[in-house]
């Protein structure tokens, strides 16, 4: 397995698409270390897709554990006929440290069969020539690098595996300054009664019927974003914002169990266990736009 791992790195680097080289599981459950990045190791439940931590359809959705430098870093579930991420989890632990680094994006070579990408043909993800002098959609990271807590972390998130096609004034615009006052809202009201930050975060994307980049790669009509942790005083906390891909000047900020209730088509969709508070207080949004359901396709 080694030997054929090897043989794909190379043909990879040869190719100029680095591979990230991380586990493609059956279950997230497969890997403890894995496991360890959803709340009580407990996956989403979305129906059609993922329920009760197993994939309804494995041809299509393949769970990723994202190794890099011989560490599990975070969790992607990812659609390789839609070739974008379903989600991305991943623990948030403290302040990040340090600058964006300049890290070449990488594909994940266990997603293709050797001889596909020998002949530099890659056929179930996105690959970097899909975005290249692209002056509307940015690599959208799911697992942001601003979040990640160090220099190898953050250069873990720059896999095609873990971004969407996303609009560049909403990817730098609302969606940016909404990463930024999540990270500020996890580093305050995450703190548990040990003295740690420790908070689960998914964030994920609504795919589109037929919106697509080089008619490969869908675009998504929205994306979202929830996270869930203990405080100070042992209670648990947790918010969800969601907001539409395209040229948007605010990201909405709702209920978890509004959020659930967005992303519900055929069945009970569920981010996080119950210990999670579906309902709380928000401070008025004047702009916020009306919950219309997007579901998954």
């Amino acid at each position: 397995m080694m030997g054929v791992l090897n043989h794909l790195s190379t043909l990879l680097l040869l190719s100029l698409l680095p591979p990230a080289l991380s586990h493609v599981v059956e279950k997230f459950s497969d890997v403890p270390q894995c496991k360890s990045f959803f709340l009580k190791g407990t996956t989403p439940n979305l129906p059609g897709i993922l329920v009760g931590g197993k994939v309804q359809d494995q041809n299509r959705y393949k769970p990723i554990c994202q190794l890099f430098n011989n560490i599990y870093r975070f969790a992607t579930l990812y659609d390789t006929t839609n070739r974008i991420p379903v989600f991305s989890a991943y623990t948030f632990t403290g302040p990040p440290t340090g600058p964006r680094p300049n890290q070449p994006w990488m594909i994940e070579p266990q997603l293709e069969d050797e001889m596909e990408v020998e002949n530099y043909n890659i056929t179930h993800q996105a690959a970097d020539a899909d975005y290249i002098n692209n002056k509307v959609l940015d690599r959208g990271q799911l697992f942001p690098n601003s979040q990640a807590p160090d220099d190898t972390t953050k250069r873990s998130t720059f896999t095609l595996t873990n971004t969407v096609p996303q609009d560049r004034t909403f990817n730098k615009g609302s969606w940016k300054t909404m990463e930024r006052n999540v990270k500020t809202t996890l580093e305050t009201d995450c703190i548990n009664i040990n003295g740690n930050i420790e908070a689960y975060v998914v964030t994920g994307a609504v795919p589109s019927k037929s919106n697509t980049l080089k008619e490969r790669v869908n675009i998504p009509d929205l994306l979202w974003t929830a996270f869930c942790c203990k405080n100070n005083r042992g209670q648990w906390v947790a918010g969800a914002h969601w907001g539409r891909n395209k040229n948007e000047t605010t990201v909405n900020p709702v209920t978890l169990e509004a959020l659930e209730k967005l992303l519900n088509k055929r069945g009970h969709v569920q981010v996080f266990p119950k210990d999670c508070p579906r309902r709380h207080e928000l401070p008025p949004n004047p702009y916020s736009l009306p919950l219309t359901p997007t579901p998954y396709h």
